[in-house]
Formats: structure tokens, C-alpha cells, sequence
């Protein structure tokens, strides 16, 4: 998400950071280009008045005109009041207090709200160690109920069993109960939606509030919203009450100003963000570093925690050695695609590196994307123990076999295996130059070619 944003403001900030000294035309020029490209990411309007504003307030004073960067400080200035707007501290989920603790999941029909309460419930088991309690209460969308109860199993957590005929109060009732006796230390209510907002829709949430006083209101929206997003969240703050905001699908290719909309309009806290389709892909949501990635200076703090859980220290010391030995196979290879995929895949990775908006089009222009990693995966996975083993022995062949088992062209076949020869040499250079020395001289060339 933010990739076009990110674009343009990068543009903006390589034109200012090419001059030397900065006159208020030139600030003010800058000011312009940052609008449009706010309005054409679909940020509201009034929140980009009140951004534009307090960025001009300061970026028009002599602290940047005589700054001896000039192009950076206005660069430092956007990136604050950015991280203003998305909400300068991490606010995480109250759970304190006597359990059971109510979250009320609201939010529009097909925004993701049964599949993020699932994910929250699992985040809840896994890494708050907190025992969830899941209930559905849409009874309004056919088969709802036993679609949470199956993801539920997949969280590994509890879902309140299914009394038919129930309304939802009488079932948000029936979940703090159980949860109650049960020893439950939070209850996740999944209600139901609309595709639009309605009168029936929100004296129904209404209602379950009254009844539950829940401890968090979190709204529910997909990320790629574009205008709406701002009425979205007005109208669920004044009705119900929101205490924080989740984001779905934000790792999707939108213009993503519904991000920083939602949390100007309600006042209230982007709490947590979906990255992905997995159970697992949700995420405390840091204003700081979601500013930076904006501006294309990466987030290599999300990085590091992103390897950390992902990557498992025993199997990567291994390889560790097998590559200082250059004994480095195929099946090595395919265990770093692998990881590449859990870590969120190319797109994932390369959102959080600083400075990678070109390299991104250098890649997309050689094709090399996600679905490059799951056809080289299935490659690899056409060979046989021995062919993954000793690469060398494929000929024709047998390369017309892996191209056939794999549903690729034989090229393909041919530009793996050039890719992996061209990492044996790699490796074979560090361990002859030394690592420091090796970084000097830096990688092959057409490393990165597809």
C-alpha cells in the first residue's frame, strides 16, 4: 500500500534535495505536488488542508531556508507531522481489569471482520497468552456463525457454540457468560454488516453495546476505501463509540488514504493492521514506521522482528555453514524462497528497506515479483533428491521433465539454474576475498536479472 503516495512525495523530495538553497517559491511549489498527491491517494480533503497547513507553517521559516540541508528539512518536517497524523504513540488492546474483556468488532459487510476476529483471537492466544473466547453474532449473512467456528479451530482458540433462533444481544450475552465460567480472559464478538451504513444496522450494535459495555470498539475497514472511508468512520464513532481502528488488506496495491483519514476524523488510535492472508498476519500498528515507509526511508526495525519470528535460528546457522563451505544446493536455494514467502514475500521485504522505490521498478520491469518465487519453488520441487543435489546433471532431458512436472518452459528451468550458479559463484568469492572485501567489491552482476 502507499506505493503511488510514495512515489510522488519521493519525487517532490528529490527535486528539493537537489538544490543547494531553498526559496519560499520553491518550499511552496513542494507544498502543491504534496497536496495533489495526498487528494489523488484519497486522503480527505479536510485532512489534507489541516496537514498542508501545519507543514507550511513550519517549512516556510527560516529554520529550512537557512538550514544547511534545506531538501532535508523539509524531508524531517513532512515526516513528522505525518507521523502526527497517523497517531505518534503505539496504542495497544486494554486488557486490564478482571476478565472477561468484551472487543466488539463492528465495521461494513466484506471489510474482513470474521477473518480479522479470528486473527485477533490468535494474536490474543500466541502473543498476549491470553485465552479468546470467538462468537458470532451475524445472523444475518447465511452460514456466518459456522464460518468463525471453523476459523476459530484454525486459531486454536474457543467459539461460542451455535443456539439457533438467538438474536445477537441474547448471544453477546451468552459469550460474556460462558466466558465467565469458563475462565475465558477475553471475548471477541464478531457482529454483523452491511454493505452500507443503515439505521437497522447501527440500533443492532446499539443494543449489544448497552448490553456488554465492551472494553474496545474497534472499527473494521479495508485500507484501499477511498472516500467513504471518511463518513465510514464518522458515522460508527457518533453511533457506537469506537476506541481504535484496524486496518484490512494493507498490504494491497491502493492508494491507501483511508489510513490516514479514519484516525484524523474519529480521534482514535489505528490499533492494528492485516498484512496478509494467513492467520497470523496481524499486526500492532506503529505510527512512526508506517511514516517512514511512506517517505520511502523503510522500516528496518519490522524487518528485524519480521526475520526473528519467521526465520528459524537452528536451520539458518546450518545454511550459515553449508554456504561459508560453498556447499550450497537447490534445496537450500528453495528453503530461502520459502522464508522469503513467509516474510511477506518480495513486495513485503522491499516495503521495508530505505530507498527502494527505484530498485522496486527495476525489479517489476524484469519480472521479478512473488509469483516469480512460487514458479521457481515449483521448479525446484520438480526435481528429483539427486537433481537438487547435484544441479550439474541436468541436461535437456531433463530440464523437458521439470519444465513439464513444474508447468513452466524449459527457460525458466535454464534461468534458475543460471541464477543459483551465479550465487555459487558469489559464495565462492566470499570465501576466497573474506567477507569485508567481498562487500567492497559488492554482488555479481545480473544477480537481480530475471
Amino acid at each position: 500500500m502507499f506505493e503511488s503516495l510514495s512515489g510522488r512525495l519521493n519525487d517532490v523530495f528529490d527535486r528539493l534535495k537537489r538544490r543547494g538553497a531553498l526559496r519560499e517559491e520553491d518550499v511552496q511549489a513542494a507544498l502543491r505536488d504534496i497536496r495533489i498527491a495526498l487528494l489523488e491517494a484519497d486522503v480527505a480533503l479536510p485532512v489534507v488542508k489541516d496537514f498542508i497547513g501545519a507543514i507550511r507553517e513550519r517549512a516556510v521559516g527560516q529554520e529550512v531556508l537557512k538550514s544547511v540541508t534545506p531538501g532535508q528539512m523539509v524531508v524531517k518536517i513532512v515526516h513528522d507531522h505525518l507521523v502526527d497524523l497517523l497517531g505518534r504513540e503505539v496504542s495497544g488492546l486494554n486488557l486490564s481489569g478482571p476478565p472477561p474483556r468484551v472487543v466488539l468488532m463492528v465495521g461494513l459487510q466484506g471489510s474482513g471482520k470474521t477473518t480479522t476476529s479470528a486473527k485477533l483471537a490468535y494474536r490474543l492466544r500466541t502473543k498476549e497468552r491470553r485465552r479468546a473466547l470467538l462468537a458470532a453474532l451475524d445472523v444475518q449473512r447465511p452460514a456466518a456463525q459456522e464460518q468463525l467456528a471453523v476459523l476459530a479451530d484454525q486459531a486454536g482458540v474457543a467459539s461460542l457454540p451455535i443456539v439457533p433462533g438467538q438474536t445477537p444481544v441474547a448471544i453477546a450475552a451468552r459469550a460474556v457468560e460462558t466466558a465467565t465460567r469458563s475462565g475465558d480472559d477475553v471475548v471477541v464478538l464478531d457482529t454483523a454488516g452491511r454493505l452500507h451504513i443503515d439505521d437497522a444496522l447501527m440500533a443492532e450494535l446499539e443494543a449489544i453495546r448497552e448490553r456488554v459495555r465492551p472494553h474496545e470498539t474497534l472499527l473494521v475497514a479495508d485500507a484501499l476505501t477511498g472516500q467513504d472511508a471518511v463518513n465510514l468512520a464518522r458515522t460508527f464513532h457518533e453511533r457506537v463509540g469506537l476506541s481504535g481502528i484496524v486496518l484490512t488488506r494493507i498490504d494491497g496495491d491502493g492508494r491507501g488514504g483511508a489510513a490516514l483519514s479514519m484516525r484524523a476524523v474519529t480521534g482514535q488510535p489505528i490499533k492494528l493492521v492485516g498484512v496478509g492472508e494467513k492467520i497470523d498476519a496481524l499486526e500492532a500498528f506503529h505510527p512512526d514506521r508506517m511514516a517512514s515507509r511512506i517517505l520511502g526511508m523503510g522500516d528496518v526495525v519490522s524487518l528485524v522482528e519480521r526475520v526473528a519470528e519467521t526465520v528459524d535460528r537452528e536451520e539458518a546457522e546450518q545454511l550459515a555453514a553449508k554456504m561459508k563451505k560453498g556447499s550450497f544446493d537447490l534445496d537450500d536455494l528453495a528453503t530461502q524462497l520459502q522464508q522469503m514467502r513467509k516474510m511477506g514475500g518480495m513486495s513485503g521485504i522491499l516495503g521495508m528497506l530505505p530507498g527502494v522505490g527505484k530498485i522496486r521498478q527495476q525489479l517489476a520491469e524484469n519480472q521479478i515479483d512473488d509469483r516469480m518465487i512460487a514458479r521457481q519453488l515449483a521448479i525446484i520441487g520438480s526435481m528429483t533428491p539427486k537433481e537438487r543435489r547435484n544441479p550439474q546433471i541436468l541436461h535437456a532431458s531433463r530440464k523437458r521433465r521439470i519444465a513439464a512436472g513444474s508447468g513452466t518452459a524449459v527457460p525458466e528451468v535454464n534461468k534458475l539454474l543460471k541464477q543459483y550458479q551465479q550465487m555459487q559463484t558469489m559464495m565462492k568469492r566470499v570465501k576466497k576475498m573474506g567477507h569485508k572485501q567481498f562487500l567492497a567489491r559488492g554482488l555479481p552482476p545480473g544477480l537481480l536479472q530475471r
